[in-house]
């Protein structure tokens, strides 16, 4: 609400007709700055890649609906056409860009933010289902960095494409031009740009971490000493000790590599099992990880002192065994669902469970943004629901059952950008209104 509609609901009706109309007709420099309090009350952001503009899975926008009505907010469109998959969406410069399987090859598609009508088409690489399962359709979320638009295909395929246009500017192959190895269900991670380098994980005994020239595709650096073969997390950023670096979770460590050269700075040993899939959190000197099939998550503590880094175990437990839908830290706390125990709010300093509930909402995925955590279920229904982000417990404000739900599993994240909640189910995708 903003204040001129506060103010005259403090009249009654025909006082607030009479207020309205001297307010219109006498004040107009005071009419503007009211706009102007009503329009700074409410921010949009983009969601130009994976997790949000930080990685971090939370949403920069305010002015957010609180509670939904029954039935969830108002359905602004729906798109079919993307292709199967389970590619997330990324959001920037008023387009929408996502990646699926069609018939022949997997495409990258650009929509318009507005009212989702395709913009361009290109074409990304080879379709299909990796490993067993028959999981068919790309896995990562597009990368949109000012002109170009970064994409890896399950199979390995790299591509830089032109935003406005999606003209391909250049490709490479995670596995032919860099030896890289598939994991099992395919190449899963997003790549990530920072400055003019753009990085991702092929694994394998030339180096686990690669950084391109995002404007060539030349290679900038490879790491030396760190061999550790592809799992599904993706890379994030960070500044420790004055240091920039990446880092990574693997099926065997949690590991820090310089910025600049690619120089391993630190590295835990941490077992994984079947697929590493959740992405890192980094806060204020600590990694926290967490993964499923039964290992759970842990926080090491960063320290750098005369230029050299240690990684140093805080504590391991199994409060938090996300398979693949994602933790989200908020103050002092990380939240997500955790399997067998529902979902979750844990103190990210003690490792402690502060609640758990598996009574209201199955197991899935979430985002978070204005005081309020987006769950998605994965199952069937594939229910969304609207939550506090407290530490009080679960408190529901609101939640409805996504329509045309397919036959797959609803594994793609929630996505908040400008006023908009977006949900992507294979082919489709449909894009709510959530501001008031």
């Amino acid at each position: 609400m903003c204040l001129l509609d506060f103010l005259s609901l403090l009249l009654d009706t025909s006082d607030r007709m009479l207020w309205h109309k001297k307010f219109l007709s006498n004040r107009p420099s005071e009419l503007l700055l009211l706009i102007c309090l009503c329009a700074a009350s409410a921010s949009g952001s983009d969601w130009p890649q994976w997790r949000g503009p930080n990685r971090d899975g939370i949403s920069k926008e305010t002015g957010l609906l609180k509670d939904w009505p029954g039935g969830g907010p108002k359905l602004s469109w729906k798109i079919q056409g993307l292709g199967a998959g389970y590619s997330g969406i990324a959001v920037a410069d008023k387009r929408i860009v996502t990646v699926g399987d069609r018939s022949d090859a997997s495409f990258i598609t650009a929509l318009n933010e507005a009212d989702g009508k395709q913009v361009w088409s290109a074409k990304l690489g080879q379709a299909g289902a990796p490993g067993w399962g028959g999981f068919a359709g790309p896995r990562s979320a597009p990368t949109i960095d000012g002109a170009l638009v970064f994409v890896i295909g399950q199979y390995g395929e790299l591509v830089c494409v032109e935003s406005k246009t999606g003209k391909l500017k250049w490709r490479k192959d995670l596995v032919k031009d860099f030896s890289g190895k598939r994991p099992e269900w395919g190449f899963s991670e997003s790549p990530l740009v920072d400055g003019d380098q753009v990085l991702c994980t092929p694994g394998g005994d030339k180096g686990a971490i690669l950084a391109l020239n995002k404007e060539t595709g030349e290679t900038v650096w490879r790491t030396h000493g760190f061999n550790d073969a592809a799992h599904y997390s993706s890379l994030i950023e960070a500044e420790i000790g004055g240091v920039r670096q990446y880092i990574q979770l693997t099926a065997a460590s949690v590991v820090g590599v310089a910025a600049k050269g690619g120089k391993v700075l630190w590295r835990a040993a941490r077992r994984g099992e079947t697929a590493v899939i959740p992405t890192p959190i980094y806060s204020d000197g600590y990694v926290y990880v967490t993964s499923g099939y039964g290992i759970g998550c842990n926080l090491f503590k960063i320290e750098s002192s005369g230029g050299n880094f240690s990684a140093t175990q805080v504590y391991a437990n199994k409060v938090m065994a996300n398979h693949h839908g994602g933790v989200v830290k908020l103050e002092d706390n990380v939240y997500g669902y955790s399997d067998g125990k529902g979902w979750t709010c844990q103190d990210f300093k003690s490792g402690k469970a502060v609640w758990q509930d598996k009574e209201q909402l199955g197991k899935g995925s979430l985002t978070y943004a204005d005081g309020r955590l987006y769950l998605r279920s994965e199952d069937k229904a594939g229910t969304v629901a609207l939550i506090e982000a407290s530490t009080s417990g679960y408190k529901e404000h609101g939640r409805f059952d996504q329509p045309n739900r397919t036959d797959k599993n609803s594994w793609t994240h929630p996505v908040v950008a400008n006023g908009k909640l977006y949900l992507r189910d294979q082919d489709l995708l449909l894009c709510y209104d959530i501001k008031p």
